[in-house]
């Protein structure tokens, strides 16, 4: 009898093709996140679970599913949505799609850098609902990216992307992280370290790249917005509530920072309604992976997790290699990534509470924002967002 994988919403075709080939699949018929009623209900005998973000997989759904369940691999680079040390105590396997969405969701914090500080969708409105009345001088200036201060919070590998990003625009490059990032990264990159106060008084724009975790929830809320430039813009492609929503749609209304760009959510659909009517926010709808490429690399490396579990093969991109007997966390875990789940004991960026990673589970102890090893550099080869 061939080994059963419930899919909670529908994937690239090549993937499920892939897991068709030795499993029998079970996919979620409808274009939507399946209620937590019927991954409940579905999710009995399987020997597999290929779940996304917006699962909750704690420890009631793994003895719903029952003692056949080996794997859940996640179709995120986050993980905070699984229960990790469940899993781990019940010998199932759990995975993630590291890496292939660095460069994508780099650029998309470029995209949303140029939109906030040119006011390109702004002027897009603006000319849909026939407002445009030809050039002017003062019309709809707004502020230059080329030559400006970026100031990244948090430096694992989208952030590193990001920095490789802004030397075609000749900026100068500071960030924060928990882990200082060693010479020779930081030379490569022209990047500067700093702490989270001159941060917020340098940056010409932020754009967000660190773990949620205690210490990072609602960490740029008013007092962090009035201490900005009043020129200054927010980009956030990382967790939606390290940005306390409602403090920024006031900063916002008060001219305390100039623009925002944002791609995720404090309560993800839901977006604070102060925002929408702001035309200084670009709001994009969780769009850091949508590329066919990505989603599509997404998709198979999450499958491969799956059968390599099924076979008895620590899958690649395991993040509680303990199940395999493995006493350190794998590099899927430990990398600079730029999503996080729950932290370690100590003290966080900018000093406050527990640190962590930037994607995922726990981050190892001794390591920073981003995953990575004290000093900054880059822990397991090639893994990331």
């Amino acid at each position: 009898m061939r080994p059963r994988v419930l899919v909670t919403r529908r994937l690239p075709e090549p993937a499920l093709e892939r897991l068709a080939a030795g499993c029998e699949v079970e996919v979620n018929p409808a274009d939507r996140p399946m209620s937590r009623d019927e991954i409940m209900n579905r999710v009995r005998g399987a020997a597999a679970l290929l779940s996304l973000l917006t699962d909750r997989v704690d420890e009631k759904l793994m003895d719903a599913a029952g003692p056949g369940l080996k794997v859940v691999a996640n179709y995120a680079v986050g993980f905070d949505n699984v229960d990790v040390a469940s899993a781990t105590a019940r010998r199932i396997a759990v995975t993630n799609t590291p890496d292939v969405l660095t460069e994508t969701t780099a650029d998309l914090a470029l995209a949303l850098m140029l939109d906030a500080s040119r006011r390109v969708s702004e002027g897009d409105r603006l000319v849909r609902r026939g407002g445009f009345r030809g050039w002017a001088p003062m019309l709809m200036t707004g502020h230059d990216v080329h030559g400006a201060t970026l100031g990244l919070y948090g430096f694992g590998r989208i952030g590193r992307a990001v920095a490789a990003r802004a030397a075609g625009f000749r900026m100068r490059v500071i960030y924060h992280d928990e882990a200082r990032a060693d010479a020779a990264t930081e030379g490569r990159l022209a990047a500067r370290f700093v702490s989270f106060d001159e941060l917020l008084r340098e940056s010409d724009v932020i754009s967000i790249h660190c773990p949620l975790t205690p210490a990072t929830r609602h960490r740029f809320a008013l007092k962090e917005f009035s201490a900005m430039k009043r020129t200054a813009r927010i980009v956030n492609t990382a967790r939606g509530p390290v940005i306390k929503e409602d403090d920024l749609a006031e900063a916002l209304r008060r001219g305390l920072i100039a623009g925002a760009g944002l791609d995720v959510y404090e309560a993800e659909p839901a977006v604070d309604p102060g925002l929408p009517p702001l035309d200084s926010v670009v709001l994009a709808p969780h769009l850091g992976s949508a590329t066919v490429a990505t989603r599509e690399g997404m998709a198979m490396i999450a499958a491969e997790c799956v059968l390599d579990a099924l076979a008895g093969r620590r899958p690649a991109a395991c993040v509680n290699p303990e199940v395999y007997g493995d006493a350190e966390p794998g590099a899927s875990a430990r990398d600079g990534r730029d999503l996080a789940g729950p932290a370690p004991k100590g003290r966080g960026p900018g000093g406050q509470g527990p640190g962590g990673q930037e994607a995922g589970g726990p981050a190892p102890k001794g390591r920073g924002l981003a995953g990575r090893e004290p000093g900054g550099s880059e822990p397991g080869g090639k893994a990331g967002h």
